[in-house]
């Protein structure tokens, strides 16, 4: 079974009464942190459970050692999922109303503690699910608890010691996934310093979308990764963004490409740049 698999709205709702379906509403917006939760109690898809980009999808930050979105304590991560009723079993749909990116963080997050099959993303998210005149309601969602059992792969991500420490070597292609103005440094409305990792090639996430806001078909993503990836050595590549978010999409869109699952930096820039001794660039080619 593919890693990276995507459900369209049509086929979810035909499968919403399955037993084992678990629906996990991703929804967030950095401009307003109680966004996610309030547009959940106001209308969700039915069944679905809510997981917060910063209380649930992340861990806390540390001023001037952490990025923005530092991975969550896996531990009371697994709980939160069980308490979401997730078993080892369970078929996963994620959803955002946005770009995917939120809902690509919980599935990588799901790829990180094991569980790799049977999860999809809703292809263009809650927009496809109203276009397609899908339900919602605004009833608290009970399920019982779950079972999952899931345990970290540190073999997925790499630290800024590691990417330091690598990234002179040929072996090393760093993806950025932030839009281009943002890795040349021409602007930076999140983050104090402006740039990007010398090295890296901005690969902008929001290009694995179609015009609709929904992927782009496997062949049209091989051919956009091609030119970086082909005939690198598996084990490679890294993603990264801003605060290892969106790094999540550019992941998921590899796999649905074809590619085996890259690694991720989860502290991405916005952690790289706590320390002045990390060099950055803001050339186009270095």
């Amino acid at each position: 079974m593919p890693l990276a698999q995507l459900i369209d709205a049509t086929e979810l709702a035909e499968r919403l009464s399955q037993p084992d379906l678990r629906i996990l509403d991703c929804r967030f917006s950095l401009d307003d942190a109680s966004y996610g939760q309030r547009s959940y109690a106001q209308g969700h898809i039915p069944r679905a459970m809510f997981l917060d980009l910063e209380k649930d999808l992340s861990g806390p930050v540390t001023p001037e050692r952490t990025g923005r979105h530092p991975l969550p304590d896996p531990v009371r991560l697994v709980e939160r999922l069980r308490a979401a009723g997730l078993n080892d079993d369970s078929q996963v749909v994620l959803y955002d109303d946005g770009n995917g990116s939120f809902a690509a963080r919980a599935w990588w997050l799901l790829a990180w503690l094991g569980k790799r099959d049977g999860v999809y993303l809703l292809n263009g998210g809650l927009k496809a699910w109203r276009d397609a005149n899908g339900a919602m309601t605004d009833s608290a969602t009970a399920l019982a608890s779950g079972d999952f059992s899931g345990e970290p792969d540190d073999g997925l991500v790499v630290d800024a010691f590691q990417v330091l420490e690598q990234m002179n070597r040929s072996a090393l292609t760093l993806l950025d996934a932030r839009a281009l103005p943002r890795f040349l440094g021409r602007e930076e409305p999140i983050d104090p310093v402006a740039g990007h990792i010398p090295g890296a090639h901005c690969f902008p996430f929001t290009e694995n979308m179609d015009a609709s806001g929904r992927f782009l078909s496997g062949d049209e993503l091989r051919e956009r990764f091609r030119s970086t990836l082909a005939g690198r050595p598996e084990g490679t590549t890294v993603a990264y963004c801003g605060s290892g978010v969106t790094a999540c999409h550019n992941l998921f869109a590899m796999c649905l490409a074809g590619y085996p699952l890259a690694k991720l930096y989860p502290g991405s820039w916005s952690e790289w740049i706590t320390n002045p001794v990390r060099p950055i660039s803001t050339s186009a080619t270095d």
